[in-house]
């Protein structure tokens, strides 16, 4: 066959007589509009544009709202909401003059960035993700919406889903890391997680999809940067968890910083209104990023302000975030240059987000400070402590060094151990720091009673040079030791002589990662490196406990420390839930969601690459190869990789071909070998290896978290569903081609199966 077969992305029609669902829905639907109408047709002009305002709440926190110019705009309706403001009582009293002291009583939204939690913080997301359970990551964001809501937040600018394949890149940290399926389904459960199936729960908040589009993909791993690829490249890797949120039913989407076919997305039409509205179908309102419509005149694009907002409300921009660039379309409707129906449509979609919230029955309904009880309370610490643990990655085990015995005499050496600002990790905006543990306070607690003795040691400071740990601590999160480095390093030494085992808590700071926090040299900060070296002189064995918010070069620790675990930043229970893994209280069980590199001369890479002409199937340098010189084109630890303290042998899988919409069903029997109960990841790996469009060479198409006791053997099947061959060919369409494919299961993406090969 030469033709290919095209998905058809239709549904049949469904009678709402048979569908009480579906009448209610519809009821209710209508029940807005006509409510949202008469409520427009009260409206000026200047009340329209004002829904489409959101300044920073930051000139009302001081317990004075009244006083404050933002106030005066809240009574003359010219505000549609605020972010970053914290506190139910603040919250109510803001929302009481808008809803009592305005012409039309229209109650505002209330944003906040939380990102991985409220005050009880969950790993940062890239870390959340090296879980691959769904349910923990859902149930994450739910807590997120239970605590945020019942302080007054009822719309979290999260989830960010933006694939990237290069760890220079600070904001790597706040998404789900390289591969686009998986991607794709973290994206739908943080959205359920956020909204529920009902927005209209006071327990539930909007959620925000960020940042459209592409914005992982900037040159350099530089913040704010260039973006430029073909169609091809964008829907094949970067677009599946956008869509997959809006299909999820996410309320809003955010613009990104960065240009997509050189046209900025604050301003693009094609990406706002073709792909977004009109492909995909979102109903939801797109709200700028901070200032990002005053960046178009950045970006060269437009000469003022007002053409910049001009040109955002018709690419299809409906809330203009922390600027007065809106302001100006009052003037632009006046003078011909906006139609009125552009306002009105983006002022709707804003009012309608109020309505689908409950805000227009109940303004309040988020701000009852009784309901603060449940925030940081113990069913969501403990959630907090159970999905940290899960999202370790233990990269090294040499000769079984753990997990630890709770004896003998332990140092714990490192300028993070004792770092309790530094336990939450970036975009932890209501974080409370002095309720969380630093992780010798944990270690502490979790030895307490056994007899085992631990000594401590700061060792060193992040790194030498004062000015560079002053950039990354830009929030506060590091008070520098004064001590000369060689003082802090003989402290240390002295104290690990003293000990059976030293623990190395070591790695990035808080904010060494994030937002503007783009960095060349990934590895191990130089001071840390000096100390890591002099303590392995000793001859002692030595655990490397790792908090990174990104993937890091490991190339030296690899080859030198006996035992890694990969700790991300983990949160406010990740003290305890350190100590658990370490001492195998907990088995870790976590599996890299991207690869760790030799070098950061290999970014950017995935392990989803293309087949390409003179391949090099061996990793190593061959000539006339496509290859490195000096470093090996694979990564030092692949995606999807992570060990055990116990044992997993996968069986060779078994295809066997269904009618209907499966076409086969693969089968593998997974055993746990070893003498102690966890859990891991199996993952299932999709070829086609002749294709109209150059494909990767493996693609994941699909996983399963298996936890088994020691001994115990479980048989995991996969369904094989049209939808999951599906690329986008060079036309842009949507296409399963008929051939051969190939299907392959392992533990990571780099260890697998033969391949299981079948015909469609």
């Amino acid at each position: 066959m030469t033709k290919h077969i095209t998905i058809l992305l239709a549904a049949a029609t469904l009678l709402l007589s048979c569908h009480p669902n579906l009448q209610k829905s519809s009821r209710s639907e209508r029940e807005m509009n006509r409510y949202i109408s008469a409520l427009m047709h009260k409206m000026t002009l200047e009340e329209k544009v004002g829904q489409l305002s959101l300044p920073v709440g930051g000139d009302i926190t001081t317990g004075e709202p009244r006083l404050s110019n933002t106030a005066e705009d809240i009574r003359s309706g010219h505000v549609g909401g605020l972010f970053n403001l914290k506190g139910a009582e603040q919250i109510r009293e803001v929302q009481r003059i808008a809803v009592e002291e305005s012409r039309l009583g229209i109650p505002l939204l209330f944003g906040m960035d939380v990102i991985h939690g409220y005050e009880t913080i969950f790993p940062i997301p890239l870390g959340m993700s090296c879980s691959w359970d769904m349910d923990a990551i859902e149930h994450a964001a739910r807590i997120a919406a239970i605590e945020a809501t019942a302080d007054g937040i009822c719309w979290t600018f999260s989830p960010m889903v933006d694939i990237s394949h290069d760890g220079r890149w600070g904001r790597i940290s706040e998404g789900s890391g390289e591969d686009p399926y998986l991607g794709a389904r973290i994206a739908e459960v943080m959205v359920r997680g956020y909204q529920t199936d009902q927005l209209a729960d006071s327990t539930s908040m909007l959620a925000c999809v960020k940042h459209f589009a592409l914005y992982g993909a900037v040159e350099g791993g530089r913040e704010y940067n260039f973006v430029d690829m073909s169609r091809y490249r964008m829907f094949n890797e970067y677009m599946a968890p956008y869509e997959a949120a809006v299909k999820a039913g996410a309320g809003s989407v955010m613009a990104a910083f960065n240009v997509v076919e050189g046209v900025p997305c604050h301003g693009n039409k094609w990406l706002l209104t073709d792909v977004l509205r009109e492909q995909w179908g979102f109903k939801g309102f797109v709200v700028a990023d901070y200032t990002g419509i005053e960046h178009l005149q950045d970006n060269g694009v437009t000469p003022s302000h007002e053409l910049a907002a001009i040109q955002a409300i018709q690419a299809g921009l409906d809330m203009d975030m922390a600027s007065s660039a809106y302001q100006t379309l009052i003037g632009a409707v006046r003078n011909g240059k906006v139609s009125v129906a552009t306002i009105d449509d983006a002022c709707r979609r804003i009012l309608e987000a109020k309505y689908k919230l409950g805000l227009f029955e109940d303004p309040y309904r988020y701000c009852h400070p009784a309901r603060r009880a449940v925030v940081r309370c113990a069913e969501h610490r403990e959630a907090a402590r159970k999905i940290a643990a899960e999202s370790m990655v233990l990269l090294k085990n040499e000769g079984n060094l753990l997990p630890l015995a709770k004896h003998g005499t332990i140092a714990l050496i490192g300028p993070l151990a004792d770092a309790r600002t530094h336990m939450a990790g970036t975009w932890s905006v209501a974080a409370v720091h002095e309720h969380y543990k630093t992780l010798r306070e944990g270690m502490a607690d979790a030895l307490q009673g056994t007899g085992a003795e631990l000594l401590y040691a700061k060792g060193s400071n992040l790194m030498y040079d004062a000015e560079q740990e002053g950039i990354i601590s830009i929030f506060g999160h590091d008070i520098r030791d004064s001590r000369s480095a060689g003082a802090m390093r003989e402290e240390a030494l002295n104290v690990a002589r003293k000990a059976d085992v030293i623990v190395c808590a070591m790695g990035e700071g808080s904010e060494s990662a994030g937002e503007c926090a783009s960095r060349v040299n990934i590895e191990l900060y130089d001071a840390q490196r000096d100390l890591l070296a002099a303590l392995l002189k000793l001859g002692k064995p030595i655990v490397l406990l790792h908090f990174a918010g990104r993937p890091t070069v490991l190339e030296w620790e690899s080859k030198h420390v006996p035992a890694i675990i990969e700790t991300w930043f983990s949160g406010s229970e990740g003290a305890d839930a350190i100590a658990d893994v370490l001492f195998g209280d907990i088995n870790p069980s976590g599996h890299l969601t991207t690869q760790l590199p030799h070098h950061v001369g290999q970014y950017p890479f995935s392990y989803r690459y293309y087949r390409t002409s003179r391949p090099n199937t061996g990793g190593t340098f061959g000539k006339y190869s496509t290859c490195y010189q000096d470093v090996s084109t694979y990564p030092l630890y692949p995606f999807g990789y992570g060990l055990s303290y116990t044992d997993f042998e996968v069986s060779e899988p078994v295809w066997t071909k269904q009618a209907g919409d499966t076409i086969g069903i693969i089968s593998t029997t997974i055993t746990n070998t070893g003498h102690r109960e966890g859990a891991t990841v199996l993952q299932l790996y999709l070829s086609d290896p002749f294709s109209e469009g150059v494909r990767p060479y493996i693609e994941l198409c699909g996983f399963e978290r298996i936890s088994l006791k020691a001994g115990e053997s479980q048989i995991v099947t996969f369904a094989i569903t049209p939808d999951m061959l599906a690329y986008y060919n060079p036309k842009g369409i949507k296409t399963i081609e008929p051939g051969e494919y190939q299907l392959r299961v392992g533990l990571n993406s780099r260890d697998l199966s033969k391949p299981v090969i079948f015909q469609l």
